[in-house]
């Protein structure tokens, strides 16, 4: 069994997108979405396809870092405050794992670095659809319909 979508949501993305400066109900749902999607809001933090909620391999990790956040080293600096001290520098795909704010920072990232124009909050196809362009290239949009239908109670459906 994952985090409740609601915990998940009021004690990780949200203050995770605040810290970063991006914050909004539409970032905050396709994260929540991507989370459910990935790994069943944390069901299942390891696989084959990659580390933590949302199933992040160790090569996208790495590209992001080098393409992206190191080339803006105040927006590095600003990702790297969320990781662990020392844990960070020995195993940094580890940090995806247990470190759920630090994973949410690496998710939106990845996002942000595929230069997507978000949908409204409650658009769930367009999540859908950046969701797959994100993070899972040959994933179905059902599957993320589904897996929001069966993580996400209706509560949180416009984030």
């Amino acid at each position: 069994m994952g985090i409740a979508a609601s915990e998940l949501c009021q004690h990780v993305i949200r203050p995770t997108l605040v810290y970063l400066g991006r914050h909004s109900p539409t970032a905050e749902a396709l994260l929540l979405g991507a989370a459910a999607s990935q790994s069943a809001l944390g069901s299942a933090l390891d696989d084959s396809q990659g580390h933590g909620l949302y199933r992040i391999s160790a090569l996208r990790h790495q590209q992001l870092w080098d393409l992206h956040l190191a080339r803006d080293p105040d927006l590095a600096s600003l990702v790297r405050g969320l990781a662990s001290q020392h844990a960070f520098l020995s195993a940094p795909h580890l940090e995806l794992m247990v470190n759920l704010r630090y994973a949410t920072a690496i998710a939106w990232f990845l996002v942000e670095s595929e230069h997507a124009s978000l949908p409204a909050a409650d658009d769930l196809h367009g999540l859908a659809r950046i969701w797959r362009k994100v993070f899972h290239p040959h994933g179905r949009l059902s599957d993320f319909l589904q897996a929001w239908q069966q993580c996400v109670p209706p509560p949180h459906q416009a984030a």
